[in-house]
């Protein structure tokens, strides 16, 4: 699951919705910081409200992607992507397909669902602009066994840059692909890779429902309550 999928059910607790981005955004602002649910658990009674939805939001994110990556529906769309990802880039069997087969997955359900529930992609990024990301950083400080130090500064451009828009168009989505490409260290994609994008896209609506089917058995929300 990719942000909006995460956080979409949480807007009105926009503390808990926004730390079910935390994990992602860890992973691009400093691979080494990680939020463990060991470590999370804890702070689910903390006495400062912020850092309790924090710590709630990271742990539902942890738990969506244990039960999301497990789903049938993942495991044949993200093995049938990597195929077509290969196919349309000759030469390559090595890692560039598997990990575009598993991202593409995540990054088009975002788009699909914002299309279906139009106005809930507005609501998320005006969620993200009602919230502190300092705060969010300094209850993510206490949480993780190091600090986050530029956690702050990735969640205020993330927020202004709207990056989860770009994915309902071909050309921004392929432009935000090989920005993910170069952070990995892998070789950009070409233009011609866009090919892979409209079939991509009607087989994650076409299993949309399959793809989320763990969701309610899985919320951890009323365990952190964020008055």
């Amino acid at each position: 699951m990719n942000y909006f999928a995460h956080a979409r059910r949480f807007l009105d607790r926009p503390y808990f919705a926004a730390g079910t981005g935390v994990p992602d955004w860890l992973s691009v602002v400093d691979r080494r910081v990680r939020v463990r649910q060991k470590h999370a658990e804890p702070f689910l009674t903390h006495d400062d409200e912020i850092v309790r939805a924090v710590a709630g939001g990271a742990i539902q994110h942890l738990i969506d992607d244990d039960w999301f990556h497990r789903t049938r529906a993942f495991g044949e769309l993200s093995w049938q992507f990597t195929v077509a990802c290969r196919d349309a880039l000759p030469g390559d069997d090595g890692l560039r397909p598997r990990f575009l087969g598993h991202i593409l997955v995540e990054l088009l359900l975002d788009d699909a669902l914002s299309k279906e529930n139009p106005g809930l992609l507005d609501a998320y990024h005006d969620m993200l602009d009602g919230i502190d990301p300092l705060a969010v950083q300094n209850a993510v400080n206490l949480i993780a066994l190091r600090p986050a130090e530029h956690l702050a500064y990735m969640i205020d451009q993330f927020r202004k840059l709207r990056i989860l828009e770009d994915y309902a168009d071909d050309d921004r989505l392929l432009k935000r692909l090989n920005q993910v490409m170069k952070r990995v260290k892998l070789q950009p994609l070409p233009e011609t890779f866009k090919d892979v994008f409209p079939a991509a896209r009607q087989a994650v609506i076409e299993r949309k429902g399959e793809l989320l089917e763990g969701e309610n058995k899985n919320d951890n929300s009323q365990h952190s309550p964020e008055t």
